[in-house]
């Protein structure tokens, strides 16, 4: 990891600081734990307690938010939001500007096509699934 760039203050008074990633230079919260084999483009972000494994690529202007896990060799497209304490499969591939919401589950080798919706929650299974999920019920 390199130095510190980046300090931010959220709306909580909570300051968050990020050091860039020796591949590929993205912005990863001192918190968190990326492999050093992993590539964060340099508009990526990786937030606190979040961790992602070997030889993942985080493209340019995603965000992986806090406490979520980004398994082994997952590919992130461009402009994808990983919700907090969500889970990306292992081999799983997100596609570009893709929405996974916070607690959801990817399961291993899933892939999901390009603006992708997974609602807080939500629990895809590896193969195929369409652009977007339908909203978790919840039990009454």
């Amino acid at each position: 990891m390199g130095r510190t760039i980046i300090e931010f203050e959220d709306e909580h008074g909570v300051v968050t600081r990020y050091r860039r990633h020796e591949n590929g230079r993205g912005n990863v919260a001192t918190s968190a734990r990326v492999d050093p084999s992993t590539l964060v483009e340099s508009t990526a972000y990786v937030e606190s307690g979040a961790r992602i494994g070997r030889s993942v690529i985080v493209s340019g202007g995603s965000w992986i938010d806090r406490d979520a896990v980004v398994l082994d060799h997952a590919v992130i497209g461009a402009g994808v939001h990983v919700g907090e304490g969500a889970v990306v499969g292992r081999g799983a591939e997100i596609g570009s500007f893709s929405r996974i919401g916070a607690g959801a589950t990817i399961g291993d080798f899933a892939r999901l096509a390009n603006d992708t919706k997974v609602p807080e929650g939500g629990d895809v299974p590896a193969g195929r699934i369409p652009r977007v999920l339908p909203r978790a019920r919840s039990a009454a």
